[in-house]
Parts: C-alpha cells; structure tokens; sequence
C-alpha cells in the first residue's frame, strides 16, 4: 500500500512541477513603451496603426493621436473622410455608415423578432382559448344532460307516488 501511495505522490509532484514551470514559461515579458503617435508621422499607414491609440490621415501622412474625449475625431483634426482607425483601407465615413447600418438591421431583426413571438404568443392563446371554449360546452352539455335526467326521475317518483302535476305552477289541492 505505501508503494502506491508513494507513486502517485510522485506523480502528483512531477505533475506540479510540471504545471509550475508551464506557467513560468508562459509569463508575458514585458513589452516595449509604445512608440508615441506623432513620432511615426510620414511614415506609412500600417506602420501607424500599429498602435491602438494611432489615428492615421491620409492627405497630410499625419500619424496622430486618437481623441480619446470625443468619439469621433474632430474634421478639424481631420476629415472623417480621410481619417483611418484600425485598418488602413476603412475610412472612418465608411466605418461610421457600416456600423450604422449593421446597427438598424440588428434593430430591426430584434423588432421583428419580438413581433413574430408576441403573434405567435397570440395565434397559441387563440387555439388555447377556442379548446376551452369545447370544453366547456362540452361539460355545460354534460351538465344539462344530467339536470334532465334527474328531473325526469324525481317526475317518474311523483308520478308513482301520485304528486304530479299537470301545471307546475298550481298550488297542491287538499284532497
């Protein structure tokens, strides 16, 4: 027994050491600062954007910071138009019309959505109301079968005991 307990101690050992030095192997180094954006002006567009925090303009070959405070970088900064962010062959008017569009079309596809399961909601409430509606029918006509039935067999028992009456309305004569 103890020459099990003592491999699968070691297993558990080389199993830890294993997963440690996995994750010091796997420790991010520390990566280089950031080259500022204005220092990477008249170079290239993708050599700009490799930073995040990079906004490239075409006409001027301009490498610039992005304008964090506002969404949309000022025309005065540079014109939507030529503005790039992210990706070189995307302008930013291209980008800005894209995402709009994409917006709606979510927008819609939600509404639609939303109509198409309040109707189906509605047609299911439809058949659930009509089913109830057969039921009771079915259980008023039930009902009323029987009330005839026992009318008929208290009449059956007046008759046979003499108390029936011709006018239900009369009042029983002495006799």
């Amino acid at each position: 027994m103890s020459r099990v307990h003592g491999a699968s101690g070691s297993v558990f050992a080389f199993i830890f050491c294993g997963i440690v030095l996995a994750a010091e192997a796997q420790a991010p180094t520390p990566s280089p600062a950031p080259i500022p954006c204005a220092l990477r002006s008249n170079t290239s567009c993708d050599e700009c954007l490799q930073n995040v925090s990079c906004l490239w303009c075409s006409p001027t070959n301009q490498c610039l910071d992005y304008p964090v405070r506002n969404i949309l970088p000022p025309s005065s900064l540079c014109p939507l138009s030529d503005a790039r962010w992210g990706l070189c062959w995307v302008n930013f008017l291209i980008l800005i019309i894209t995402m709009s569009v994409l917006a709606g079309i979510i927008v819609i596809a939600i509404l639609v959505c939303c109509f198409c399961c309040c109707k189906c909601e509605r047609i299911g409430n439809k058949k659930e109301d009509a089913k109830v509606q057969r039921q009771t029918r079915a259980r008023k006509s039930r009902q009323k079968a029987r009330r005839t039935e026992i009318q008929l067999r208290h009449d059956e028992i007046r008759q046979k005991y003499g108390m029936a009456k011709e006018n239900p309305y009369a009042r029983m004569d002495d006799h």
